[in-house]
């Protein structure tokens, strides 16, 4: 185990320990799936405050982690979290920008990562979770990304279009194995598969997973960095061949 991790291990039981002595609700900042996976390692030791996830919408894959519950504390208390709308300030000289070209006008702000969470993109304007203490200063200062000027206002209301869409998807694989069924859906050779495991690319249900060789179950949330993430959804037939005809929703 890394210092970091180690330090990451301890501020979050002293989150737990604080929430539960004092009654009240704490908040992390927005959460990476590393980071979510080290919170499931110790998910059973610090089991005796109540937690919950969020990131704005169900389908944010950034999360903040709230400590504490309307029983424990006796009221209830909203996760911190700001969707902040980012439109171009004349819509036909807006470009076609990427998660990454938002996140870096972003990061040249100063902000850290930790503040910030999805960015989910609908055409040329942008949705960006934030905390709410962020919000302000966002408000304030991000007025350009690349070449395109923006304007920034608190969105009304998270439209529909910004709730990840999800597409199904069937794949002949020859076993339920997790390496099988990622290979097959991005299009890669199985070793190319096992390698996303070693390099700690694979996240299933939150938690990282190492063992390439692992069944997948119906339900199973699949992320993988730099590809994409799916739930699979299991097996709807076996060919004549012996082969498995799997369905999988991903995220588009």
């Amino acid at each position: 185990m890394d210092a970091e991790e180690t330090l990451f291990k301890k501020r979050l039981t002293e989150l737990a320990n604080k929430a539960y002595t004092n009654s009240q609700y704490l908040f992390t900042g927005f959460l990476s799936m590393s980071e979510l996976d080290i919170y499931y390692q110790i998910e059973r030791e610090i089991s005796y405050v109540p937690v919950t996830m969020f990131g704005g919408t169900k389908d944010c894959e950034r999360v903040m982690l709230r400590f504490g519950s309307e029983e424990l504390c006796g009221y209830e208390e909203p996760f911190p979290i700001t969707c902040i709308e980012i439109a171009p300030m004349l819509e036909k000289f807006g470009e076609l920008l990427s998660h990454r070209d938002y996140l870096g006008a972003l990061m040249n702000l100063g902000i850290e990562r930790s503040m910030l969470g999805d960015i989910i993109i609908v055409e040329k304007t942008a949705y960006l979770f934030c905390t709410e203490k962020m919000a302000p200063y966002i408000l304030d200062n991000l007025d350009q990304v690349r070449h395109t000027h923006v304007r920034c206002k608190i969105a009304e209301h998270v439209p529909d279009s910004t709730i990840t869409k999800i597409e199904r998807k069937s794949c002949l694989v020859s076993s339920e194995r997790a390496d099988s069924v990622i290979a097959k859906l991005y299009n890669m050779s199985r070793s190319q598969g096992v390698e996303l495991f070693r390099a700690k690319k694979v996240f299933i249900n939150g938690r990282l997973n190492e063992n390439n060789s692992g069944m997948l179950k119906s339900g199973d949330r699949v992320s993988v960095r730099g590809y994409g993430k799916f739930i699979y959804q299991g097996t709807a037939y076996e060919t004549k061949k012996g082969k498995l005809s799997v369905e999988v929703d991903v995220y588009v």
